[in-house]
């Protein structure tokens, strides 16, 4: 017989920790697993292992809301959020909830009985009366990497970041980090220490900024104010900063794009060709910005230990890389920093008695449950601030629709589509793990609810605080 819970989350990552977290002390009465299809929980910070491996984000947003962010660094390291995703695991009973090794295949809703049936590595079955996926939005078992040319001939070792060999020797060796995403802006100063020399070849540039890795604002707050109270005045703060950036480079790009050329200047030799390596074409968080501590990339550039080539590959050779322009790179290893794959819902076949979920013709409201689709939720964060910020939001959302299902005695609930509402692309963002699968992906609308803002300023008012009965929810 099929375990039965009141809410399934799948995943046991960032977002679903802080799901069941919120669940557990919001809604104590409420039964509720964490299926993980790793051995191991953490997700993202658990799954990449590459030199240097940190947030791209600030920990006081990328933190949980209720927990504080206690380490020193604004920008912290891998292994650090990974404690702390896991130390809240264990500090709200989350850990003791999770079941390891459970690859979730398909899940189907019922509606006769109003439950979901969810199949395991298509032999176990649970079944749950509500339905939440936390698996975020990339493919944690391949990572994106372009058909290289002459790729077979390459002598030495060719790896991408999400795949990190443990036993991979770099000290002393000639690297190539293709790729200038926030990868790629990570490895090259982490590993420069070591190597001979590291190269990051880049197609083409992508904005890049300088952070103090330590928030002395921050630091100094926690002495004076009670730990939570410092840790919300940190977190509004960082969070106005950030939305006033993005905010202020989508109105005045070329106020930015002068501002953040005359900082990467000052942080560079006299007389480098900022505007051939630091000088991207797009404007100004058109795609997610990159953050660097302390400026070390641009300080291992300073070193002679590090390089920037911005060119294309016409073929890997036996030694290196052939550039586009005749140029040859010698390496010893090559680090494919070039993306990611974009997978819904970790691949889960979802159906709805038995026929199959399209969901490029579903619409997201809230960004956060899907048009027609019952007693379902998803965890997607931001593309331009902070994930947590959104798995946060969304957490609470989910605990006062369970909230008002039971004060109701609803049994479902489920976003209806509305007449007139124009569909739009599911994110506004030119990334390339985006782009690549746009038309894969359900759509948002041009209105409220449907209207993705992509600002938690707008989202406290529009999801915390929304009414539940605002004519798009139905409670059956």
């Amino acid at each position: 017989m099929a375990e039965h819970v009141d809410v399934l989350i799948i995943g046991a990552g960032l977002s679903g920790i802080g799901a069941a977290a919120t669940l557990a002390s919001r809604q104590p009465d409420k039964s509720y697993l964490v299926l993980e299809g790793r051995s191991a929980s953490g997700g993202t910070w658990d799954l990449f292992r590459y030199p240097g491996v940190r947030s791209d984000s600030d920990m006081y947003t990328l933190g949980y809301r209720f927990k504080p962010w206690l380490g020193d660094k604004a920008l912290a390291d891998g292994a650090s959020i990974l404690d702390y995703v896991r130390e809240t695991a264990r500090e709200y009973g989350v850990e003791e909830r999770i079941r390891y090794d459970q690859n979730v295949t398909s899940a189907d809703w019922d509606s006769e009985s109003s439950t979901w049936r969810v199949t395991v590595d298509e032999d176990t079955v649970y079944t749950a009366s509500f339905l939440w996926a936390c698996t975020g939005y990339y493919d944690y078992d391949q990572g994106f990497t372009p058909t290289f040319e002459g790729r077979e001939r390459f002598r030495g070792e060719i790896v991408h970041p999400q795949h990190w060999p443990e036993d991979l020797e770099y000290a002393g060796k000639r690297v190539v980090v293709i790729g200038s995403g926030a990868t790629a802006v990570t490895l090259v100063p982490a590993m420069a220490a070591d190597a001979a020399k590291v190269t990051m070849l880049q197609r083409s540039p992508t904005y890049i900024l300088s952070l103090p890795a330590r928030d002395p604002i921050a630091l100094g707050m926690r002495k004076v104010l009670p730990r939570q109270v410092a840790y919300n005045v940190t977190r509004i703060k960082n969070i106005a900063q950030a939305s006033a950036l993005y905010n202020v480079s989508q109105k005045q790009p070329k106020l930015v794009r002068r501002a953040i050329r005359k900082m990467t200047m000052k942080q560079l030799p006299e007389d480098y060709p900022v505007d051939v390596h630091f000088k991207p074409t797009y404007g100004p968080w058109d795609q997610r910005l990159c953050l660097v501590p302390n400026g070390d990339l641009f300080k291992a550039i300073r070193s002679g230990k590090a390089e920037v080539v911005t060119d294309t590959i016409e073929t890997f050779t036996e030694t290196g890389i052939q550039l586009t322009s005749g140029a040859e790179l010698e390496a010893d290893i090559i680090i494919t920093a070039t993306g990611l794959n974009l997978k819904l819902f970790g691949g889960i076949e979802a159906t709805i008695d038995g026929k199959k979920l399209d969901a490029p013709s579903t619409m997201a409201y809230r960004g956060l449950m899907l048009s027609d689709l019952p007693n379902f939720a998803y965890t997607v964060g931001y593309t331009n601030a902070s994930w947590t910020l959104k798995a946060d939001l969304v957490a609470e959302f989910v605990c006062r629709v369970l909230e008002h299902m039971s004060e109701v005695g609803a049994r479902t609930v489920v976003p209806v589509r509305q007449e007139g509402v124009s569909e739009e692309p599911f994110m506004d963002f030119e990334a390339g793990y985006v782009l690549r699968s746009i038309d894969e992906l359900p759509k948002q609308g041009d209105i409220e609810p449907w209207k993705l803002k992509q600002s938690w300023f707008h989202d406290v008012r529009a999801i915390r605080n929304s009414k539940l009965d605002d004519g798009v929810l139905e409670f059956r």
